[in-house]
């Protein structure tokens, strides 16, 4: 509310107007609002008296400058609903931390004119503030929320709930740091009975009933709280039951059968299916905030030693469908390959599907390069999107994408996760491409990505050849040896021994977190090379070999069966994730050595860095190594570790110690006096002109 005072034009200039303005209007006596004019009174009396009748049209209007009081300011709203849409956007990428990755992005790729399915972005802030208010919105935000959803049914010429067109929506997470897989997504929201026949209807049955039966099964089990294997059960049963193996192979009529053994999946445990969709949207939106305290995000936060976030944001985007027959389809990229760092499109995708089938490993897809020839027009799009956003971020990305009835939609970029050889080289590359500098260069490359370079190989692949007993493809390379075992739990176990150990799932999911951060390498019978398995290996370092189709796990009775080959939990497995070569038993490792790309990028690295470079090394085997590896000198020779291991050292060790009189113990210091002076002649020359600290004994 603001507040009229009289103000002489003297005093008006003479009053600071830091917090109000002047204003000049005309009152017409006759019309004027009755408050306002008997607050001008006074000063319209005075002006009449000093000045001369007014002889034309506007007699009893006068002219009055008066100052506006500002009221007390309001308490600033917090805006937690941030829109995107037909080329405009509320964010952009530097709004990470608000909008979390996925928001911040999909925001810049409609800023930069890609085709991106509009929609809206709830807040992190929000996220903490529904946690700290045990499990409710903040006030307001519901609000916001409808208010997004209207910009949505505008942009998108579709209404959520209309039978005749209607309008789905995804609801998906996504926090300021990427964690692929650890927090939950809904698709086709919006579907109910009368929806879905309206949609079978405009769009055709088959299209119709599957697009409902995925929604059942996933609001189910990420809102609901309906164990996933239900469902998985029901699909089993009535594949077999008509004589199909592939989901896709199921006719409408199947399909609608399917959906009424879901619902009765419903009933059994007791949950009743929202037919309201803006329910559905309300209680999707609380389930992606509640997955941000799940078991399984925690974990990997903790992990990858990921803190100070204050949650996740919730995603809410028009649907478009890659399942709509054989020119639509569904995919996931990058820009690079993320193994090797190849500057080549690396990727897969499924005609006819949607996006969940690729990134969690139930279907195993085709390599992104077979698009060109099922979807050209798509591909050709693809792949100048693709160079786009690359040249947009100076980075490698992963990229997810739906292709519609022959036409591309982008769904998500991101930095895109990849092992330590694709970080040097990209690094590498991006640099002698004149895209990015050394300095930045230096930066996108993580200290685990050097360290996973530094792991060993297989000393000689040519040696195991004959117990090679199958081949999948090479998620994610490297060299893994370890024990079988089925489960998280054991991996777990056996990693806390001290025991190396091989995960076999027949495919992963992110309840697996644990397990393959626990295990050398992991092995699926599914999936592809995007898969949930391949995407956590690669941002790990660990070994994968996926979608191994002849793979035979028999997780509840604790075997394998592969190339004629069966083996029992317990047994050792060793994995060649750069082939996707399994082998038979343990396969001797060999150490790595530093050249090439890693070489060039380490000389960078000294440019910038401040620090020495110390080595921990007690043998001349150790101190040659730490000099390879550009130390520059020792910090620390532990003396009583040049006795470790076995034969005479160890022996004459012993002797001293145990001695019983000065005579004996003397004997034994002068068997080792040899053995020390070798070593530390050793030392020095690795080290020849470099600082050497020792610890005596």
């Amino acid at each position: 509310r603001r507040h009229l005072r009289e103000e002489t034009f003297s005093r008006e200039r003479r009053r600071p107007r830091s917090r109000s303005f002047p204003l000049e209007f005309t009152l017409p006596m006759a019309t004027a609002n009755a408050s306002a004019a008997m607050a001008a009174r006074p000063a319209v009396d005075a002006l009449r008296r000093k000045a001369p009748r007014a002889s034309n049209a506007r007699v009893g209007a006068v002219r009055v400058v008066a100052r506006a009081i500002a009221a007390p300011e309001a308490p600033a709203v917090t805006k937690r609903v941030f829109t995107f849409g037909d080329g405009q956007a509320d964010g952009d990428a530097s709004m990470k931390t608000l909008l979390g990755g996925k928001g911040a992005n999909l925001a810049e790729m409609n800023r930069i004119g890609l085709s991106v399915p509009a929609g809206f972005t709830v807040t992190t802030e929000t996220c903490a503030a529904f946690h700290e208010n045990n499990g409710e919105l903040p006030a307001g935000c519901w609000d916001e929320m409808l208010e997004g959803l209207a910009f949505v049914e505008k942009c998108m010429g579709k209404k959520l709930g209309d039978a005749s067109d209607p309008l789905l929506l995804s609801v998906r997470s996504g926090a300021a740091v990427s964690m692929p897989g650890m927090m939950d997504t809904v698709l086709n929201l919006g579907l109910n009975d009368d929806v879905a026949e309206g949609l079978a209807a405009k769009a055709g049955e088959k299209f119709a009933f599957d697009s409902y039966r995925r929604f059942l099964d996933m609001y189910g089990d990420v809102v609901m709280g309906i164990e996933h294997h239900l469902f998985e059960h029901q699909i089993d049963s009535l594949k077999k039951e008509v004589g199909v193996a592939q989901d896709n192979e199921l006719t409408a009529e199947h399909l609608r059968e399917l959906v009424k053994r879901y619902k009765k999946v419903y009933e059994a445990e007791g949950k009743m299916f929202p037919q309201e969709p803006l329910e559905q949207m309300r209680l999707a939106a609380n389930a992606v905030f509640d997955s941000w305290n799940s078991d399984r995000a925690k974990k990997y936060m903790a992990i990858n030693q990921i803190t100070g976030l204050k949650g996740t944001a919730v995603n809410i985007q028009a649907m478009v469908f890659g399942n709509m027959g054989e020119t639509s389809g569904t995919g996931v990229c990058f820009t690079r390959n993320p193994s090797t760092g190849e500057n080549l499109l690396y990727g897969e995708y499924l005609v006819n599907a949607q996006g969940e089938d690729v990134v969690a490993g139930i279907r195993t897809p085709e390599d992104i390069l077979t698009m060109k020839t099922a979807l050209p027009q798509a591909y050709e799009d693809l792949v100048r999107n693709t160079q786009l956003l690359e040249k947009h971020y100076k980075d490698m990305q992963d990229i997810e994408f739906t292709v519609q009835e022959g036409k591309l939609y982008m769904l998500q970029t991101r930095s895109g996760k990849r092992t330590g050889a694709g970080a040097v080289k990209i690094a590498v590359d991006l640099v002698e491409d004149g895209m990015i500098d050394r300095q930045r260069a230096v930066q996108i490359v993580e200290p685990t990505h050097v360290d996973q370079l530094l792991h060993p190989q297989f000393k000689d692949e040519s040696a195991y050849a004959a117990d090679v007993i199958g081949v999948g493809l090479p998620a994610s390379p490297g060299a893994a040896v370890g024990q079988v075992v089925f489960d998280t739990e054991t991996a777990e176990e056996l990693n806390s021994q001290g025991k190396k150990c091989i995960l076999v799932r027949v495919e992963t999911s992110p309840e697996d977190v644990g397990g393959m951060n626990a295990a050398e390498g992991i092995l699926t019978a599914r999936g592809g090379m995007t898969s949930h398995a391949a995407v956590v290996a690669r941002g790990w370092g660990k070994t994968c070999v996926s979608g191994c189709s002849e793979l035979v796990v028999d997780e509840e009775n604790r075997w394998l069966s592969l190339g004629g080959v069966k083996l029992h939990e317990g047994d050792w497995l060793s994995l060649n994730g750069t082939t996707g070569e399994v082998i038979r038993g343990q396969v001797e490792l060999a150490p790595p050595a530093i050249s090439g790309d890693l070489d060039k990028f380490m000389t960078w690295v000294d440019e910038f860095r401040r620090l020495k470079v110390l080595a921990n090394a007690d043998t001349p085997e150790d101190a040659k190594t730490a000099r390879d590896n550009g130390a520059e000198g020792i910090g620390l020779v532990r003396t009583e570790h040049m006795f470790f291991g076995t034969g005479e050292r160890i022996m004459a060790v012993r002797r001293m110690i145990m001695a019983a009189d000065t005579a004996t113990r003397e004997a034994a210091l002068t068997d080792l006096l040899p053995y020390q002076r070798e070593d530390f002649e050793g030392i020095f020359r690795a080290m020849d002109g470099c600082p050497v600290t020792i610890r005596l004994l």
